[in-house]
């Protein structure tokens, strides 16, 4: 059973940081891309940032780029998003997904997800 637990979320004001991580469970970590979504109330899902597996090249998207870093540790089957200068428009839920689709104007996940973490920044 494949199972993808996020932690580190919580309430920054402005100007601060946060790294959030993902551990993945049920599955071959290493093989894996891993990408980090974000959802704020009444608004989609929107892609944050991806990492691949063979390589470990990043994704971002514009706005976060330069702000927000990727990362993976394969041996402890985890990724993580470090999240600097976080705005309050960078509220909302973020969860962590396997192989995501992370080209386009608009980036999906396939598979699996976790179950989010808050992060929630203060003006």
């Amino acid at each position: 059973q494949v199972q993808l637990v996020e932690s580190g979320g919580g309430l920054v004001q402005t100007g601060g940081s946060l790294r959030l991580s993902c551990v993945v469970s049920g599955l071959d970590f290493q093989y894996t891309t891993i990408g980090w979504f974000r959802q704020a109330p009444g608004k989609e899902r929107e892609g944050v940032s991806c990492i691949s597996s063979y390589d470990g090249q990043t994704y971002y998207k514009s706005y976060v780029k330069g702000r927000f870093t990727i990362s993976r540790d394969n041996a402890q089957k985890t990724a993580y998003l470090q999240m600097n200068d976080l705005k309050p428009e960078d509220s909302a839920v973020y969860y962590c997904t396997t192989d995501p689709v992370c080209i386009g104007p608009k980036w999906s996940g396939r598979n699996h997800w976790g179950q989010g973490t808050q992060v929630t920044v203060s003006s």
